[in-house]
């Protein structure tokens, strides 16, 4: 099974942006242990801060994972290209933000990018990555309706 990871704008300093917020894990750090705990999973993962870059990873991984984890970072408010993108690929997507969006500020509420997902997760940490893997390794086995 392959998933990529693809992470948006910022998220390339987790671990040391808004550590009350987002933790002290570098992301690279915490996917290690997502391979460990994984280790029959083929982990892509790809970041960036260019909002044509990321609908680019989306279409090209839209058509050969087997599921896509996506965190658009701010793009999640504002991007209908990467909405568009995400409606446009064969691979289901779980969207995953680290921090409850709905328990923030008012313009953080609504995705324009999670209408188009299997399904969202938000609010646990880096743990929400994980429950996006478990989340994708039981679509693959019919087990659930992403």
């Amino acid at each position: 099974m392959k998933i990529t990871i693809i992470n948006g704008p910022n998220l390339n300093l987790l671990g040391r942006r808004e550590p009350e917020k987002y933790g002290t894990v570098t992301f690279e750090s915490f996917l290690l242990s997502l391979k460990e705990r994984y280790p029959l999973i083929n982990f892509d993962y790809f970041q960036s801060n260019i909002e044509g870059e990321l609908v680019g990873r989306i279409q090209e991984a839209g058509f050969s994972a087997d599921g896509i984890i996506l965190n658009p970072g701010g793009y999640t408010h504002t991007s209908v290209a990467i909405g568009d993108a995400v409606s446009s690929v064969a691979a289901p997507v779980v969207e995953v933000h680290i921090t409850n969006i709905q328990a923030r500020e008012e313009f953080r509420h609504e995705s324009l990018v999670g209408r188009f997902c299997a399904g969202s997760i938000l609010g646990f940490g880096l743990d929400g990555y994980r429950l996006a893997v478990e989340a994708l390794i039981a679509k693959a086995k019919g087990k659930q309706n992403l």
